[in-house]
């Protein structure tokens, strides 16, 4: 497959800058991978296609307040640093993304908070646009982290961020509610429209649920730049695949159940965690898997996903899911239909049997 084939046309204005007022009451799309079928129902009515001793395999990775908005020393130039991962606890060492990166040398000071309370030295770039900060704080850890995070934002995609303003309820809204494990500076977006109350109605159903967790990261938005799909490399997540989500999902397996992915990073996640005998296997460690069509998928044969962005790697998953023909026309259909784009956008359920 090359890049250009995931090339379409997406309006500006089907870009979801707000999330629905209720998570469940987005809009959802079937698509029946078997016969071709598409329906249009509410994210609500997802509990219709699926019975008793079903599985939902769920990423319970947390985000955290990645965003932050510094000054740099003398000059005091607005910096907008974005935290990637914590290095070394006890150096208070984070690998940071800094905008713009012309301005920032190794040795310069940053300075955060209305009152300069949080201060940061470069020590080392990483790429043109990452950096290596030191935070120059005395506290406990757990004091440090909460006094960091506490000037930091919800980090909502550029492609929302750059079109409307931050809101209060963004750091709220822009959390699965089951997120549990701190590390992802993204959320996974599918999961966003599962409420308390339909989670509920799913256990009162007998559904089951299993949780892995994979730390979302920037790579999931990177552009790429070849034509050749092969000849691209994503970035490393880290993930987490424990005994207990072994077991549920190995059991619906066995007994040839259906096993929803919820969304892109459980399917990454599962796929790369899989064992030759099609059972899941328990996994602590890092992925780069780039799944782009054709595929063979191993465990999972039904999938919640949102609508995506043109040339990224999240369609490009999708469509080695769900077949490229089918949902190049599902997201044809989508456009033609005002479904909503992105990260706060709708839904899709694709549905192998």
């Amino acid at each position: 497959m090359k890049l250009s084939q995931f090339k379409f046309k997406l309006p500006e204005e089907k870009i979801a800058l707000h999330p629905a007022k209720f998570r469940d009451e987005s809009r959802l799309m079937v698509v029946h991978k078997k016969t071709g079928e598409i329906e249009h129902r509410m994210f609500k009515d997802i509990l219709e296609y699926f019975d008793d001793k079903d599985v939902f395999i769920f990423n319970d990775t947390k985000v955290f307040p990645a965003r932050l908005y510094g000054n740099k020393e003398k000059t005091g130039a607005r910096i907008e640093v974005f935290l990637l991962r914590e290095l070394n606890e006890e150096l208070r060492l984070w690998d940071v993304l800094v905008d713009p990166a012309r301005k920032i040398r190794i040795g310069n000071k940053l300075y955060f908070g209305e009152d300069d309370s949080m201060v940061a030295e470069v020590i080392d770039n990483t790429t043109s646009r990452g950096r290596t900060l030191r935070f120059l704080y005395d506290g406990p850890h757990d004091e440090f982290k909460a006094a960091l995070y506490a000037l930091g934002e919800a980090p909502l995609p550029e492609l929302i961020k750059n079109l409307r303003d931050v809101e209060e309820d963004d750091a709220e809204r822009f959390q699965n509610i089951y997120a549990k494990h701190e590390g992802a500076v993204t959320a996974p977006t599918a999961g966003l429209h599962f409420s308390r109350e339909l989670m509920k109605r799913m256990e009162i159903k007998g559904i089951d649920f299993a949780f892995i967790t994979m730390h979302a990261g920037l790579g999931n938005f990177r552009e790429i730049d070849v034509e050749d799909l092969t000849k691209h490399k994503v970035d490393s997540e880290q993930m987490f695949v424990e005994a207990e989500a072994c077991r549920i999902v190995n059991q619906a397996v066995d007994e040839g159940r259906r096993i929803c992915a919820v969304g892109t990073t459980v399917m990454r996640t599962i796929e790369t965690a899989v064992g030759t005998d099609g059972h899941l296997k328990e996994y602590e460690g890092w992925t780069n898997k780039f799944i782009f069509p054709p595929y063979e998928f191993s465990v999972a044969n039904a999938m919640v996903t949102n609508f995506h962005t043109p040339y990224s790697t999240l369609l490009m998953l999708v469509a080695a899911y769900g077949g490229y023909d089918l949902i190049m026309q599902a997201y044809d259909i989508a456009l033609k239909e005002d479904y909503r784009f992105g990260t706060y956008g709708d839904a899709m359920l694709i549905l192998d049997k």
